[in-house]
């Protein structure tokens, strides 16, 4: 990328989140991610072109020095920042505008600065070569896979509800989404092959901003935010369909729509199961652990029948879910440890450096972190290094996985940009070749720990004020996919 002669012409809109926006690369397998700010700042720029600067390297920083060794090294694109010509910011702001959500022109695109963090753009892999089957890449937001220790919490509620299913009745009811996703991240983080189906059966019904499926390079299949419409499953699936046309699930020579969907959800969980850091490991063994199971989740447990009930250990979700479980205080046990810090830093701002409160994210913060004790001594040390590691699971509990899938024989199995290749054979369709990758891997500021207190209260409130029940109409319709079996089906019936 030659950084001299950008044409905002060779960049279109990827996508944005609620602090920066990305834009890719037309032809190379590249994306640009540049900060945003509030649209009233628009005229005077909140920080200075260098403290832009420092900001994009802090989360280069904390995603290669730290997340990477907590994930593994495989799974983490640490991604490096460039200093971008201003007119040729300028011009791609205006260029893109109109392509963004109204919902989330409320912040503007940083124009001042020309600072912007250079990823590999991961929905569509640099060696492919146009098919009539081209890469798949589906992008999963997990969310946070335990329930906390009943020792910290003061509602039992929490003990037994996992945070992202009564975060639904809170979202429904201040109307960001219309309907409630039946997704629980406690099955997808089970271990368990049938949860873990189910689990992604639901984010396909419900996707919101937790599931999106990408299609060389282009998104297929996504929520659209407060939109009244459901997702177009029909349409996914007929995308879907000439993947897995070698598959035996056919009636007269027919793929149906169940047949299609099931394939689809057994290859992403075993893309999932098989992206490992390392040789495996051996599996971590959770049915004994009450903190594993969801109440408000709809799978039966008597439904499980023999067979894995954990995650080998290098497993990406295996590590996610250990970097997430940092977090041991749960936000109530930390928030007396964070206003310890605060005060500290009030009498004695100088130590903020000291305790590298805002950075340098280097090897010696990881080990601050790996190294606290499990005994409070009522040090500000230990309180520092307790909020650092619930800023990490933070994190943790907001990355988002990417996998690619590439089907067999399409694509050369030394692709060096399809890293922790597995070959998954154990399935009824055609194999493929999957890799995984973790992204949106940014620190957590310290100042979110307050608002991270207020919004668990609120959610916990509203989930026992309307006892887990919703209005009328927002849990999700009967699914299309149902729909079109019944109409494949009476098709055939016909065709006998």
């Amino acid at each position: 990328m030659e950084l001299d002669r950008m044409d905002e012409n060779d960049w279109k809109y990827h996508g944005e989140g609620n602090k920066s926006l990305v834009v890719s690369h037309v032809q190379h397998c590249r994306v640009l991610r540049l900060l945003k700010y509030p649209a009233e700042d628009s005229e005077n720029p909140p920080q200075t072109a260098e403290q832009a600067f420092r900001q994009i390297q802090n989360i280069v920083d904390f995603t290669s020095n730290v997340m990477s060794c907590l994930l593994g090294e495989k799974f983490v694109h640490s991604g490096e920042v460039v200093r971008l010509p201003l007119e040729f910011v300028r011009q791609l702001s205006i260029k893109i505008q109109h392509q963004r959500p109204a919902w989330r022109c409320d912040k503007v695109m940083d124009i001042y600065s020309g600072c912007a963090l250079c990823l590999p753009n991961l929905t569509s892999p640099t060696l492919h070569q146009p098919t009539p089957t081209p890469p798949l890449c589906i992008e999963i937001k997990p969310k946070c896979g335990f329930l906390p220790s009943p020792k910290h919490v003061s509602k039992d509620i929490k003990t037994r509800v996992c945070r992202y299913c009564m975060h639904q009745h809170y979202k429904v009811a201040k109307g960001k989404w219309k309907r409630r996703s039946l997704y629980c991240p406690l099955d997808l983080f089970s271990g368990n092959r049938q949860r873990m189906h189910f689990a992604i059966r639901h984010l396909i019904e419900e996707p919101q901003n937790n599931l999106k499926v990408f299609k060389g390079g282009q998104c297929i299949y996504s929520s659209k935010e407060g939109s009244d419409e459901s997702p177009d499953t029909n349409s996914l699936l007929h995308h879907l369909r000439p993947y897995f046309l070698r598959g035996n699930n056919r009636v007269n020579g027919h793929m149906t729509t169940k047949a299609v969907l099931n394939d689809f959800i057994q290859v992403l969980g075993n893309a999932l199961m098989s992206a490992a850091g390392g040789d495996g490991g051996q599996v971590t063994d959770r049915t004994g652990e009450g903190r594993s199971f969801c109440e408000a989740s709809l799978f039966n447990r008597e439904r499980i029948r023999h067979g894995s009930q954990g995650l080998p250990t290098n497993n990406i979700l295996s590590r996610i879910l250990q970097t997430q479980m940092l977090d041991s205080l749960d936000i109530e046990g930390l928030y007396p440890l964070y206003c310890q810090v605060e005060q500290h830093l009030q009498d004695f701002p100088k130590d903020r450096t000291g305790l590298q409160i805002d950075g340098p994210y280097d090897q010696n913060f990881l080990e601050k972190v790996q190294k606290c004790s499990m005994e409070d001594d009522g040090s500000v040390e230990y309180a520092a290094a307790k909020v650092h590691q619930y800023r990490i699971a933070m994190t943790a509990k907001d990355c988002s996985i990417m996998v690619t899938l590439v089907p067999s024989g399409e694509e050369e199995d030394d692709d060096e940009d399809l890293s922790s290749q597995k070959r998954l054979r154990d399935f009824r369709p055609q194999a493929f070749s999957s890799s995984v990758s973790v992204l949106d891997l940014d620190p957590k500021p310290l100042d979110s720990v307050p608002r991270q207190l207020r919004l668990d209260q609120k959610i916990v409130s509203c989930y026992l004020r309307t006892g887990g029940t919703l209005p009328n109409g927002s849990l999700p319709p009967l699914p299309s996919i149902l729909a079109a079996e019944r109409e494949e089906r009476a098709l055939l019936f016909q065709a006998v």
